[in-house]
């Protein structure tokens, strides 16, 4: 049994689970003091236009100042005149917007480490099953998921709706086999929300946000709540209320499924998952059959590497190999999803020699991301074991949402050892002692690396102060750890009574005044308050249409007997497939394209010898006996006649072969 869900005892931080009886195939974490701005919509001001980029800046209530690509610009927002060259080209992006100038953007991509968010001014809304998209009538559809007869009978029910002017609509995964009333109540409130938000827009000046995706609670219920979940379990009374309330008004006939948890035991722990979320933090995962994961964040790309470790299930390395990697694959799937991983992926599998068991490997890690909501990618296992894909982001991923650059490596890991940091100093000290009106240097350092300089180095630092005649003051000091050390220069104008007048242990460092540390970017936790709330739909929602009637049973017999769609919902193929008897069919072209070559080499021979034998015999017409050109002339006639016959059955021969050959071909 499927069940969702909804630990909200923390106020800190709550969390939305999936599980299968007591499987996790899903996790959402959302903590309070730092909401996603993902789908957010601003009201931003342009505040620098870069033309080598063809981009703007603008400012949107953040600390960093959000990207907005030109592509990413509607053309409804384009100046009045837009000058163009005389080819007709497009314009230059400072042709069309100004500095400036304010806009309403949706946030399409986070901030992520040292990059701003990505903007865009083609708004998209969200709805149960539908998903609105604003002065952007070109755009719609079905969603690419949706195929087969779905496909059609969602085109035929999208066209009866009353779809606003300027707006456009795409048919969500949700939306299949919904009724028309279902439909046009979810647009319905789409186009109720988007005029709240232009009225929003309307009462102050850029800076600000207008309008705020719902909360962790309210979007796994709308996104991730299908027929399958058969329960939802909320373990706090005030968010089951909220929840109730807006059920109540978006999904009636779901009521039922909701339950209030009042048990002793934690909700997570009442069905084991707490371990399984710990797993989704870990840098390994174990696999049952005894290999391993390792799973690591880079800045271009995710590597998840398969060690075989103690897997020994398989009757030779080859089969070892194969069960490792199929285990791999399925936990893959499914870690990418708790982790909401995405972007490039570099997978290295366990190496096989079989063709047939890479392909059981890729059709295997091809299946399981079915069901994933995201966007995927895939390529094929290189002859290196490397297999390359690709995700798309949906949410912040749980390292970037709960984890933090550790001050100390800056997130690298490691960090240098006591004497290369030792001797790095030592060489910097020499550096700065070489220059110019120095006239003392003092040094902080951790109590180990002073350790390291005061005794291994100590004669090395004294010929530095006697040749250069600079004074060196090295100072430990506890609150330092490598590789973090502070080195003052003083010159001549520089000395001071208090300095020249202090013991060496007197001279403090100044908070973490040139210090020699890692810089990370701290995360800006000001939460800030839409002017647009939650909107309450004017009506309650329809109710869905009852497919278990004996009507609607036989009307879905009938459509499969006599449907004439061929077209059946199946497995979506990449843009470079080319049929799964493409390469059985390449190789016998291949085979048979190379018995031809050799068959035409053994022909030419028998051509190239049967001419020779007929020139050899050719009658020489320069003879002055009559006699002997008439013997020579019969004797090249009967050399002639049987060279023919000859030549005539070998064109046979060779024609019954080829067309033996056409035939077995065909």
């Amino acid at each position: 049994m499927k069940r969702m869900l909804i630990n909200a005892t923390q106020p800190e931080e709550v969390r939305v689970a999936l599980v299968d009886g007591q499987r996790l195939y899903d996790l959402d974490i959302e903590s309070t003091a730092y909401k996603q701005k993902k789908s957010n919509v601003y009201k931003a001001r342009v505040s620098r236009i870069e033309p080598s980029l063809e981009a703007a800046f603008l400012d949107y209530s953040s600390e960093r100042h959000g990207f907005l690509p030109f592509k990413e610009i509607s053309r409804k927002l384009f100046k009045a005149k837009s000058p163009t060259d005389e080819k007709g080209s497009r314009p230059s992006i400072k042709d069309v917007i100004e500095e400036g100038q304010e806009l309403i953007v949706q946030v399409e991509k986070e901030e992520r480490g040292n990059k701003g968010a990505a903007l865009t001014t083609h708004i998209s809304l969200a709805g149960r099953y539908l998903v609105a998209m604003p002065n952007n009538p070109r755009v719609g559809g079905v969603s690419r998921q949706i195929e087969g007869d779905d496909r059609t009978e969602a085109r035929n029910v999208m066209g009866e709706l009353k779809i606003p002017a300027n707006m456009g609509i795409i048919l969500r995964t949700a939306g299949i086999g919904k009724s028309k009333d279902e439909l046009q109540w979810d647009l319905d409130y789409l186009g109720q929300l988007w005029d709240a938000i232009k009225e929003a827009s309307k009462k102050q000046n850029a800076p600000f946000l207008i309008y705020q995706e719902s909360d962790v609670i309210i979007r796994a219920i709308r996104d991730y709540l299908r027929t399958d979940i058969e329960e939802i379990w909320i373990d706090d009374s005030e968010v089951h209320k909220r929840c109730h309330e807006f059920m109540s008004q978006v999904m009636p006939h779901n009521l039922p499924k909701l339950q209030s948890y009042e048990g002793s035991d934690p909700l997570f722990t009442r069905y084991q998952i707490e371990n399984q979320i710990e797993s989704a933090f870990s840098r390994e995962v174990h696999l049952p059959s005894g290999g391993a994961l390792i799973i690591d964040h880079t800045e271009a790309l995710i590597s998840i590497d398969i060690n075989s470790a103690k897997s020994t299930k398989g009757s030779d390395i080859e089969e070892t190999a194969l069960n490792t990697n199929i285990e791999a694959a399925e936990e893959i799937s499914r870690q990418l999803r708790l982790r909401d991983i995405g972007g490039l992926i570099v997978i290295d599998f366990i190496d096989m020699l079989n063709l047939h068991n890479k392909r059981k490997v890729e059709n295997t890690l091809r299946d399981h991301l079915q069901a994933d909501r995201a966007r995927v990618q895939l390529g094929k296992i290189s002859r290196f074991g490397l297999f390359e894909m690709s995700r798309q982001r949906l949410r912040p991923s749980l390292d970037d949402s709960n984890h933090s650059p550790c001050p100390r490596c800056d997130g690298q890991g490691t960090i240098r050892n006591v004497k290369s940091l030792s001797l790095s100093i030592l060489r910097i000290i020499e550096e700065e002692a070489m220059k110019e009106m120095t006239n003392k240097l003092i040094l902080h350092a951790p109590v180990d690396t002073t350790s390291f300089l005061l005794n291994e180095k100590r004669a090395i630092i004294s010929e530095i102060q006697g040749r250069l005649k600079v004074e060196i003051i090295i100072i430990p000091d506890s609150n330092l750890v490598n590789p973090q050390y502070s080195l003052e220069r003083l010159k001549n104008s520089d000395l001071t009574s208090n300095i020249n007048g202090k013991a060496s242990y007197q001279l403090k460092r100044e908070g973490n005044n040139n210090i020699n540390s890692p810089q990370y970017n701290q995360r800006n936790h000001t939460i800030e308050k839409p002017l647009v709330e939650q909107i309450i739909p004017t009506k309650r929602a329809p109710k869905p249409k009852n497919k278990n009637n004996i009507f609607s049973l036989i009307g879905n017999i009938l459509k499969k007997i006599f449907s004439t769609n061929k077209n059946k919902s199946r497995r979506r193929k990449p843009n470079n497939y080319r049929g799964k008897n493409y390469r059985k069919n390449y190789h016998a072209k291949k085979s048979y394209n190379k018995n031809r070559h050799k068959r035409s080499n053994r022909n030419q021979s028998h051509n190239k010898r049967n001419n020779n034998y007929v020139k050899n015999n050719t009658p020489n017409k320069n003879a002055s006996n009559e006699k002997n050109k008439v013997a020579s002339s019969d004797s090249s006639n009967e050399a002639i006649t049987s060279s023919d016959v000859k030549i005539k059955s070998d064109l046979d021969t060779n024609k019954k072969e080829n067309q033996e050959n056409t035939n077995i071909a065909s």
